[in-house]
């Protein structure tokens, strides 16, 4: 359960970096999918778990690509 937490915290974090890099706002990616703000925003805080059809609504809103990769070893 936790790590499935620090997964949500971390996908949320890299989403809220990308789109801020990007110089979007949240209402601009809502706007883009159809995804209120609010809810946008708990998913970049890691408060809401997402399906995979919203996040990749999110990743087209920022051009971006879903990937899985293997973890690297620390």
């Amino acid at each position: 359960m936790i790590e499935r937490e620090l997964g949500r915290d971390r996908i949320g974090s890299e989403i809220a970096t990308l789109r801020k890099r990007l110089g979007k706002t949240q209402q601009d990616i809502a706007d883009a999918t159809g995804i209120q703000r609010n809810h946008i925003s708990r998913i970049e805080q890691g408060r809401f778990s997402v399906g995979i059809d919203t996040l990749q609504a999110i990743a087209d809103a920022l051009d971006a690509d879903i990937r899985v990769v293997p973890r690297e070893n620390t």
